[in-house]
C-alpha cells in the first residue's frame, strides 16, 4: 500500500474499531468476538507505528474504554486508568523490548526484569479508601472519568470494606463472574425467556451497573486487585502485590514474577495448557516491567504504558483479507470455491487459505476479493471465514463468479 491507500485503511479501521468499542464497552453489546476485535487492533496499532506521523489524537489506540454511562455519577481519576497494547507472538514481545530498551541506560537494561498476571476477562475498577474505610468504587470509563459504582461493588465479597491503614489509598482491580456463576445466569436468563450472555465480561458489566445494588449481589462477583497508587514503600510490582494482600485485599496466587522474556514465554505457554483448569476466564497474560522506577521512566504512549503488554493467548479469530478465490476441483469432480488469505495466526496457526464450500456460501457472506474478513477455525481444525466486514471496503473489491466450465476437465467435448 503506499501512504495514501495505508491512510484510508487507518480511516477505516478506526471507524469500525469505534463501533464495535461502542457496542462493548458502553452498550454492553457484541456483534464480532473478542478476538476479531483485538486483531482489528492489532492491524491499526501496527500500521499507526509504520506511520506515526498519521497518529491522530482520537484513534482507538489513544484512549481507553467507553463514555460513562449517564445512570451513575461521574468521578475523575486522580491518575488516567490506562488499558495495553496487544502482543500476540514471540516476536510481538521481542519487538516490544527492543522499543522500550532503547530507552534506557545500560545500567537500567540490566535491571529490567517482569511481573506476570493472569489477564482476566473482566471489568477494570478503581477504589479509593479514606481513614481506612472504602469511600468510593468506580468504572475505567473513557480513563479520565469514571462512573461511581460504590454502592454495587459493596456488595462483592472479596472487595474490603474497611482495612488496616488509616493512610488514603488507592487501589485498582478487576470485578469478574465465575465460570460456575456465568452457567447458572445464562440458564435463568433462558428460562424466562431472556438473551443469555455472549460471555461472562459482558454479565460482569451489566452487574455493576445496576441501579438496584440488591441485583449485583445476586450475581456473586468476584474481584482482584493488581495495582496499588498511593506509595507505601513499593520498589517494584512485585511489592504492590505483597502489600495488598497484607491489607487485605485478594490477589490472584497464580501472578509470577519472571527474570527474562524467555520465563514470560514459558509463563503464557503454560497457562495456555492449564486455562481449562481455572473457575475464572482468562484471555492471556499482562506482562509489566517489575522496576516501578524503570516502569515509570518510559512512560506512556497513548493510551498504554511503554513498560507493560497484554500478551494474549492465540486468537480463535482473526480478521485478513481476500486476496484471490480460487476453485478446487475434488476427485469426484465437485468444484469448491477456496479463499487465498493474507497469512493470519489463528490459535497459533498459519492460516493462509480457506474453503467457500460453494457458491451460495459465497452469497450468504456477501463475499468480494479483496475483502476484509473474520476467520476462525471450525472445530479448532478447518480455516473458515465467518463474516465480511463490508465497513472497510475501499470500491476496489472484485465479485467473484463461479466457472461455468471445470477447470480442470475443461468443456464436455474435450473429455476423453
Amino acid at each position: 500500500m503506499d501512504k495514501q491507500e495505508v491512510k484510508n485503511r487507518i480511516g477505516r479501521l478506526r471507524e469500525t474499531i469505534n463501533y464495535h468499542r461502542h457496542l462493548y464497552h458502553v452498550l454492553d453489546k457484541q456483534e464480532i468476538s473478542d478476538s476479531a476485535l483485538d486483531s482489528l487492533k492489532k492491524e491499526l496499532f501496527d500500521l499507526e507505528q509504520r506511520y506515526p506521523d498519521l497518529i491522530t489524537p482520537d484513534s482507538p489506540t489513544q484512549r481507553v474504554g467507553g463514555e460513562p454511562l449517564k445512570e451513575f455519577k461521574k468521578i475523575k481519576h486522580q491518575n488516567r486508568m490506562l488499558s495495553f497494547n496487544d502482543a500476540f507472538s514471540k516476536e510481538d514481545m521481542e519487538d516490544w523490548q527492543e522499543r522500550f530498551m532503547k530507552l534506557l541506560t545500560e545500567d537500567e537494561k540490566n535491571k529490567v526484569n517482569y511481573y506476570c498476571e493472569l489477564k482476566i476477562d473482566g471489568l477494570a475498577i478503581e477504589l479509593i479508601y479514606k481513614d481506612g474505610f472504602l469511600q468510593t468504587g468506580s468504572t475505567r470509563g473513557d480513563g479520565s472519568v469514571g462512573e461511581d459504582i460504590t454502592q454495587n461493588l459493596k456488595t462483592v465479597e472479596a472487595i474490603p470494606l474497611k482495612i488496616d491503614n488509616r493512610d488514603d489509598l488507592i487501589v485498582r482491580g478487576e470485578v469478574f463472574i465465575t465460570k460456575k456463576e456465568f452457567e447458572r445466569i445464562n440458564k435463568e436468563q433462558a428460562a424466562k425467556g431472556l438473551p443469555v450472555y455472549a460471555n461472562p465480561r459482558n454479565i460482569a458489566a451489566g452487574s455493576v451497573r445496576q441501579l438496584d445494588p440488591k441485583i449485583t449481589f445476586g450475581r456473586k462477583l468476584d474481584s482482584y486487585a493488581y495495582e496499588l497508587l498511593t506509595d507505601l514503600g513499593q520498589v517494584t510490582h512485585e511489592d504492590k502485590h505483597k502489600i495488598l494482600k497484607d491489607l487485605g485485599f485478594k490477589t490472584n496466587k497464580h501472578n509470577k514474577f519472571c527474570k527474562s522474556l524467555e520465563e514470560v514465554l514459558h509463563f503464557r505457554e503454560y497457562w495456555i495448557k492449564q486455562r481449562e483448569k481455572l473457575d475464572y476466564e482468562i484471555d492471556g497474560v499482562v506482562v509489566l516491567i517489575n522496576n516501578n522506577e524503570i516502569f515509570e521512566k518510559l512512560g506512556v504512549v497513548g493510551k498504554a504504558p511503554r513498560g507493560g503488554i497484554a500478551f494474549k493467548f492465540p486468537q480463535a479469530e482473526a480478521t485478513t483479507k481476500v486476496l484471490d478465490i480460487t476453485v478446487q476441483v475434488g476427485r469426484t469432480g465437485a468444484m469448491t470455491p477456496v479463499a487465498t488469505l493474507e497469512p493470519v495466526q489463528v490459535t497459533g496457526i498459519t492460516i493462509t487459505r480457506a474453503t467457500l464450500h460453494n457458491e451460495d456460501e459465497i452469497k450468504r457472506l456477501g463475499l468480494k476479493i479483496g475483502d476484509t474478513v473474520i476467520v476462525g477455525r471450525a472445530g479448532d481444525v478447518i480455516p473458515d471465514i465467518i463474516k465480511v466486514l463490508p465497513e472497510l471496503r475501499t470500491g476496489h473489491e472484485k465479485t467473484f463468479k463461479m466457472p461455468e466450465v471445470c477447470p480442470a476437465c475443461g468443456p464436455a467435448q474435450n473429455r476423453p
